[in-house]
């Protein structure tokens, strides 16, 4: 086991809060949180939605308020920090222990004599989140009772939800929420469960981390309906979160996806690396966390276009970032028809010669402030053409690379052109940031790099 802590970690609310984990659903949506279970930041939830993938994140589901009855107690399974200071429940002292397998949170509670184990997973290519709750020892029968808290709002924001009304109606095995006209409806279900529509939101939860970081720091979520199940040995009840249409409510089938989708990353990677099997265990999950980052991104004219996402919680996909990290990624991984993908997907926005530096999160026209990422775009093809050989990409490609070398020597945005007196490019203008010391407050480039920077 990688990652593997018992109470000395979990059972510590300031070492469990420092801690977070990631799921994420391969088309730019996330669940991530701490393993105490408390919200610390902004973009901490269990359904980040990616509405127009990979981009459009939304947050739909903060957390699930939790509460377990066994022999006579009633134990509340999640942590929240409040704005008054308050830290109420304190479910973290019920961890047990805390691990991941694969790319899963798995979490251990101890009610008295009783185990319970609880495990969150994203559905791969849907904005659906599953959790699934298991006895795993018991004299009798374990009551939960769960409460789904939503929002619906951009995940760089946070919510004052004090007269927000939304729509909360029932539907089979659960509910449905639509936030406001013209949103796209939630639907929570639980087959197997009674629930009971609710509307009351809880106001003023504490995101320590963003407090720290000089940000708006509290936020309000729906309590939007309650589940209730009770679970004899042996037997579990799966709790599903989703964005989409359809979702199938069956938590063993959804578990069986998850668990094959990890298993193809792992051979694909094995296949192509001879000493795979005798790599230590750190390496394997390096490999499915390089999973994480690759996504989806459709296009019209490409459906199956494809992407890599910068970095987890905040960042989209960016093309310097996705071409600096296409090889590690995709051949060292084994999986060279996905860095196909994403290079022919990058070519249909090569602009004047240039690759987009970033593509904004509200779906805006791509931003191409960049010096440097069309050059990484030239390296990521030459090293994918050296690692498969494939000249039918290359011939599909070298109109594009003709178009960036003219470009390049007659001049394009902010600068951008060869010196012919040496063969170096320069770049810059004033206003502008375009290497990747990019920061930019209003109108001050905090770096400037204009003339010829080596970085």
């Amino acid at each position: 086991m990688m990652l593997d802590w018992g109470r000395e970690v979990a059972g510590d609310l300031d070492l469990a809060e420092r801690r977070e984990w990631l799921c994420t659903n391969g088309i730019g949506g996330f669940a991530s949180s701490t393993v105490a279970g408390s919200l610390t930041r902004r973009y901490h939830g269990l359904l980040v939605a990616a509405l127009t993938p990979p981009l459009g994140r939304t947050l739909l589901i903060a957390k699930v308020e939790e509460t377990a009855e066994y022999d006579g107690l009633a134990l509340a399974l999640g942590t929240n920090r409040w704005a008054g200071g308050a830290v109420d429940p304190r479910g973290y002292r019920e961890i047990e222990g805390f691990r991941l397998e694969g790319t899963t949170p798995v979490w251990t509670y101890a009610l008295a004599d009783a185990l319970l184990e609880k495990r969150v997973w994203m559905e791969p290519g849907a904005n659906t989140t599953y959790v699934r709750y298991h006895v795993l020892r018991a004299r009798g029968s374990v009551s939960l009772q769960l409460r789904p808290l939503v929002n619906y709002r951009d995940y760089h924001a946070t919510t004052r939800g004090d007269g927000w009304r939304m729509d909360v109606a029932p539907v089979k095995h659960g509910l449905r929420v639509t936030a406001f006209d013209g949103a796209r409806p939630l639907l929570l279900l639980a087959e197997g469960a009674e629930s009971r529509i609710a509307h009351t939101w809880h106001l003023g939860f504490d995101l320590a981390r963003e407090r720290e970081r000089g940000l708006d720091a509290v936020e309000d979520h729906l309590h939007a309906g309650t589940f209730r199940a009770s679970l004899r040995p042996g037997t579990a009840l799966t709790l599903v979160l989703s964005a989409e249409a359809a979702p199938s409510p069956d938590g063993e089938q959804a578990w069986r996806r998850r668990v094959s989708h990890e298993e193809q990353a792992l051979a694909a990677w094995e296949r192509a690396q001879p000493d795979a099997q005798r790599a230590p265990e750190w390496i394997r999950q390096l490999v499915l966390a390089a999973d994480q980052f690759v996504v989806k991104r459709p296009l019209a004219a490409d459906p199956d276009g494809m992407s890599v996402i910068a970095g987890y919680h905040w960042f989209g996909d960016w093309g310097r970032d996705t071409m600096i990290s296409l090889a590690g990624l995709t051949l060292t991984t084994g999986r060279p028809a996905v860095a196909r993908r994403i290079l022919t997907t990058f070519a249909r926005f090569v602009d004047r010669g240039m690759l987009p530096n970033r593509f904004p999160d509200a779906g805006e026209a791509p931003e191409y402030n960049t010096v440097d990422a069309t050059l990484w775009y030239v390296e990521a093809i030459r090293a994918y053409h050296a690692a498969t050989g494939d000249d039918g990409a290359l011939k599909e490609l070298w109109p594009v690379l003709e178009e960036i070398v003219r470009w390049h020597r007659e001049g394009t945005r902010y600068g951008i052109k060869q010196d012919p007196a040496d063969g170096l490019l320069a770049s810059g203008e004033p206003g502008v940031q375009l290497t990747w010391m990019d920061a930019k407050v209003g109108d001050w480039v905090v770096t400037p790099r204009i003339g010829k920077p080596v970085e």
